[in-house]
Parts: C-alpha cells; structure tokens; sequence
C-alpha cells in the first residue's frame, strides 16, 4: 500500500497517473495547501521542501520500515523500478525516458508554473515576467513538438513515465495562453492520453478527496 500525500495540482496528478496506470493499491491523504498543511510538522517529516506530492511505501522492496519520499520526479522513478512498469530496461529507450523526465522536472514545470503565477497571481502585473515566461513556454512546447513529430511517446515506442510528468503541465495549456493546433504532435499526444483509462480515473480522484 502506497500512501499518496497529494493536492490536485499538475505534480500531484503525476503520481495518480502513475498509480492508476500501473493499477498500484494507494490511499490519498489529502494535503490542503489552501489552508497551509504543507507547513505542518508531520507533513514536513515526510517532504522537507513543504512541496506536494510525498509518498510512504508501507511495503518497500528490502523489507525494511516504511520508507518516505518526496519530488515528484524521484518517486515516479521510484515508482517505476518498484513495479518494474512504464520504464522501459533497454538501454537506449529507458534514458530517452529518463531525460525527458528531468526535462520536466527542471524545465517544463517550473517554466510554466511561472507563467502562470505571473499571469494570474502575481500582486501587480510586470509586463516584463509575464513576457519573459511566456516566450519560454512557447519555447517549450516547440521543444515537445519537435520531439513527437519524432516519436510516439516521450521516450520512444512505449508509454512512460516521461509521458505522465509531462502531460498534467499540458493539461493547463489554457492558462499558459497556448493553443494546442499550433503544436500538433503535442495536440495528438495529448488527445492519446486525456482518453486513456487510467488518466481518466486519476483525473475523476479531484472529486473524490
């Protein structure tokens, strides 16, 4: 049992992405950054950096005591060698996946969470940051195109967890003012994981906490 600490933001959908496609028993427990959970103590036990998602794997691979995680990139690695699910083991397709995950992690995520904070949260409107994120955004998401006018999924022919860290910062394209049409390899593989099973019922666990 995977005890999954999570808001419904783009990195804690990651990990129910995961858990659903990798048909993962979990339990949510919810982690409300409205009302500042994020700062309580037994939540900073788990995630030092007071940054959702976090997990506890109850019943860890060497037996041992419950074991915490936190980054959402190191517990879908985690996640992935666990189950031995959604990361390939030949050579070449699994560090395809690998670094298109760390692109997210380093790039895509905090780029477009930027735009969105100076879009819609900011205090006053600086026409400069919101210039500057959202020029990278762009840039990003050319980055993406680029690479599935290439190839079917992030890391090559198989559905990965590059796939799940990227598509829930795509899923909020609109925030981003970004236009999907424009990017049409991102468009289509978008569209093949909106309809997938899994990402429906991971998506449906924002109604459900």
């Amino acid at each position: 049992m995977i005890d999954l600490y999570y808001a419904p933001t783009p990195n804690g959908h990651k990990i129910t992405l995961f858990l659903e496609e990798a048909e993962v028993e979990y339990r949510i427990v919810r982690v409300d950054i409205s009302k500042g959970d994020q700062f309580r103590p037994v939540f900073l036990a788990i995630s030092p950096n007071n940054k959702i998602p976090a997990i506890i794997d109850n019943l860890p691979s060497d037996g041992g005591k419950p074991l915490s995680l936190f980054e959402s990139g190191e517990i879908l690695l985690y996640l992935a060698e666990k189950t031995g699910k959604l990361l390939s083991g030949e050579l070449r397709e699994r560090h395809q996946t690998l670094q298109w995950l760390f692109w997210q992690s380093s790039g895509l995520g905090p780029m477009l969470g930027q735009n969105h904070h100076f879009t819609a949260y900011a205090p006053q409107t600086i026409p400069y940051a919101i210039e500057r994120y959202q020029v990278e955004t762009q840039r990003l998401y050319g980055v993406l195109n680029r690479r599935l006018e290439k190839s079917p999924w992030l890391g090559g022919e198989h559905y990965s967890i590059a796939d799940i860290a990227c598509w829930p910062w795509i899923n909020t394209h609109e925030r981003h003012r970004i236009d999907l049409a424009s990017y049409p390899a991102v468009n289509n593989w978008f569209e093949r994981i909106r309809t997938r099973p899994a990402t429906e019922r991971a998506m449906q666990k924002i109604h459900q906490i």
